[in-house]
């Protein structure tokens, strides 16, 4: 891959999360997180001209990454959706599925988007520009208990509470507009020292909220159960500890919350057999690109 290619997203964990799919040349594979294209790539790579890649991305600025190869098709579209386009296009079963999930590295630097911490913006945060639901509307119009709930459950903030209090009595003086706003509201609970831990937090939460994360997610992971063939793959790497957990007890269980019913003799089914241990990056691919120091990559196979 040339630099140039990682202008607009560098992948994390390219070569372990692209190995761990055991590429057969003429296999049929799905990147469900296409963005700047890089794991895309390496996947086309290893593909024979018999091989098949779709890459599913809902973010419109994605499309400019498109690539030109007749072994790969570009669909708009949120991963939620992958069975239904994967019919679409005439594709029952694959051979693997990769997800790098998260916020693209564009999405971050792009101030306007409102990802980042770094930078004054749009209370924006929708991965999907089309979306109704903002991070202003979020901000300005949910309800406290909902604000608490969010911040408690997809932050991990142990003042949930008080955060959404504090945002609702200052937006009911005027409303809450950009993400400076946002920082000068919070401004508190965001003694110097922990400051950059605790925005990312607060954003976090708003983001998952906005582009309802949590369930995408868990409706791709069980898709992917029904679309893999036997023997298929899927590779996922995750960013925060809420989509590992979800991402860790499917593959173990094939259910993400309780246990699977078991039989008398104590036994379980499940639709898919973790593979290896955890993988995370090594140092010195996190000296070279920060993003990739929380990210851990899980791979399982269809049984």
């Amino acid at each position: 891959m040339n630099k140039e290619d990682y202008g607009y997203h560098k992948p994390v964990l390219l070569q372990e999360s692209v190995d761990g799919l055991n590429i057969k040349p003429d296999g049929v594979y799905v990147d469900v997180t296409f963005g700047g294209g890089g794991h895309s790539r390496e996947i086309l790579s290893r593909l024979g001209e018999n091989g098949k890649l779709y890459g599913f991305d809902q973010d419109a600025d994605a499309l400019d990454n498109a690539i030109d190869d007749p072994r790969f098709v570009l669909i708009n579209q949120n991963f939620r959706y992958l069975k239904r386009y994967l019919r679409f296009y005439g594709e029952k079963e694959v051979d693997g599925i990769l997800g790098d999930l998260g916020v693209s590295s564009h999405q971050f630097d792009v101030a306007e988007r409102g990802f980042s911490t770094r930078f004054d913006g749009e209370l924006d945060m929708r991965m999907n520009q089309k979306s109704e639901i903002s991070a202003y509307h979020v901000v300005n119009d949910y309800e406290e208990k909902d604000l608490r709930n969010m911040f408690y459950l997809y932050g991990e903030l142990k003042n949930a509470g008080a955060i959404a209090n504090t945002i609702v009595k200052s937006r009911a003086e005027e409303p809450i507009k950009n993400t400076d706003d946002l920082k000068r509201v919070l401004a508190r609970f965001l003694p110097a020292h922990k400051s950059a831990k605790i925005l990312a937090q607060i954003y976090q939460a708003i983001r998952i909220e906005v582009n309802q994360e949590m369930d995408v997610l868990r409706e791709m992971l069980e898709q992917s159960a029904e679309v893999l063939k036997p023997g298929g793959r899927l590779s996922v790497i995750s960013y925060h500890s809420l989509e590992d957990r979800l991402v860790k007890r499917f593959m173990k269980n094939g259910m993400f919350e309780g246990e699977p019913e078991r039989d008398m003799f104590g036994r379980f089914e499940v639709p898919l057999k973790q593979l290896g241990k955890l993988i995370i990056p090594t140092d010195e691919e996190i000296s070279v690109n920060n993003r990739a120091r929380s990210a851990k990559l899980r791979v399982a196979e269809k049984k």
